[in-house]
């Protein structure tokens, strides 16, 4: 049973919302399939941090459900910046149980368990020169990031901490997030959201005893990262 993580799968089976039209996305759901199923088995888990589809309600996301849906191993899912079709953890367990979805699972103020470790994780935000505007966002995000770590560590789990938004991106740092990250003494961190040449300023190494990872699709090539020996260094 391993572990991988791949985020940003911007699908849009639903929706009028081509991804060809950047560079490195050509076939790229063909090539995230057929990726997908050589490496990956029934019992595996996938968690996929962020960007699930472009759909902006369950309706439009059910193609992009069905699509991942068929491909194997067991999916846990974050929400991203994009992922409009996003309701409360409540309705979406009806949705994919009105659908027949089984492997499926919601990461929203919880965690899951793997092994001896708790997946957690939220969203996260970003920090724009201090704008107050977001400061609340940021809150609320730590916030759930830090009851997610807390749920882990009250069944005796490590967390292991997969976020959207990068806590660290080129010199910037959003300090809400990462004042969590060391409170609980996290030492693995996987998140997506950069793309394009937006990747060259992206961290992915170990800062201040962290070890950051980048995970967004086209970084992996469409292809899922597995982990399983990464958390376990």
């Amino acid at each position: 049973m391993s572990l991988y993580t791949i985020g940003d799968l911007h699908l849009s089976f639903g929706v009028n919302k081509p991804m060809d039209i950047f560079k490195g996305w050509d076939n790229y759901q063909e090539r995230l399939a057929i990726n997908w199923q050589k490496k990956i088995k029934s019992d595996d888990t996938v968690v996929l941090p962020g960007d699930f589809s472009w759909a902006i309600n369950l309706k439009e996301a059910l193609p992009d459900f069905r699509f991942v849906e068929n491909l194997n191993g067991n999916k846990i899912l974050i929400k991203g910046n994009h992922d409009y079709w996003w309701e409360t953890k409540t309705k979406m367990e009806r949705f994919f149980e009105k659908n027949h979805f089984k492997t499926f699972s919601i990461i929203n103020n919880n965690h899951y368990k793997y092994g001896n470790f708790g997946i957690c994780g939220s969203r996260g935000w970003i920090s724009e020169n201090g704008v107050s505007a977001d400061r609340k966002i940021l809150l609320r995000e730590a916030g759930r990031l830090e009851t997610s770590i807390k749920s882990a560590l009250n069944d005796n789990l490590e967390p292991i901490v997969f976020l959207h938004y990068p806590p660290i991106y080129y010199n910037d740092k959003n300090y809400e997030i990462l004042d969590v990250l060391k409170r609980y003494n996290i030492k693995k961190c996987f998140y997506g959201h950069i793309h394009g040449r937006a990747i060259n300023y992206a961290i992915d190494g170990v800062v201040d005893d962290i070890l950051y990872r980048l995970v967004s699709s086209d970084y992996l090539e469409f292809d899922p990262l597995d982990i399983t020996d990464i958390i376990l260094d």
